[in-house]
């Protein structure tokens, strides 16, 4: 796929991300394209549905197998406003997703030897085209507006 492409899907991702951002959630986004069509999209849930592995990415993969009513999910691209976790990017690995683009880059549960590390580590998957970086700043600004919010809010409830 192209720059503009990419661009254009992480855009989306973002919007999603900015759902999270205005329920509460850490404002992560993820979308999945196939054949340059959204067939799922999704943003973190974390707190509402007090669930730790409902993040954007997994919802995203539920939705898109149901959507197909297959678990390979192959031929596809996912598109995260957040390089994966480990827990993600397992499950993107067993999903045989074929193409994985995010945003930011996320050096302490990211790519640092964590996430990418463990997809190149893996001999049993065929790992999917990976692309960092796209749209990184506003990703990042909306992560960081986030947790700053955060942290006004627990600095302001204090005695």
């Amino acid at each position: 796929m192209s720059l503009d492409h990419d661009t254009f899907f992480m855009k989306m991702a973002l919007k999603q991300a900015m759902l999270a951002f205005d329920n509460g959630e850490v404002p992560i986004g993820a979308v999945i394209v196939h054949d340059n069509e959204v067939i799922a999209s999704d943003y973190n849930r974390v707190e509402k549905l007090v669930d730790p592995t409902a993040h954007a990415e997994i919802l995203v993969l539920r939705r898109a197998s149901e959507s197909i009513s297959n678990w390979r999910l192959r031929g596809m691209s996912l598109y995260v406003t957040l390089e994966p976790c480990p827990m993600c990017m397992g499950a993107i690995l067993l999903a045989r997703i074929s193409r994985l683009v995010w945003a930011s880059f996320d050096p302490r549960m990211g790519g640092n030897g964590l996430s990418v590390g463990l997809a190149r580590d893996c001999s049993w998957a065929t790992l999917p085209d990976m692309r960092g970086g796209v749209l990184r700043n506003e990703s990042l600004q909306l992560i960081q507006t986030f947790f700053s919010l955060q942290r006004n809010k627990k600095d302001n409830s204090s005695p």
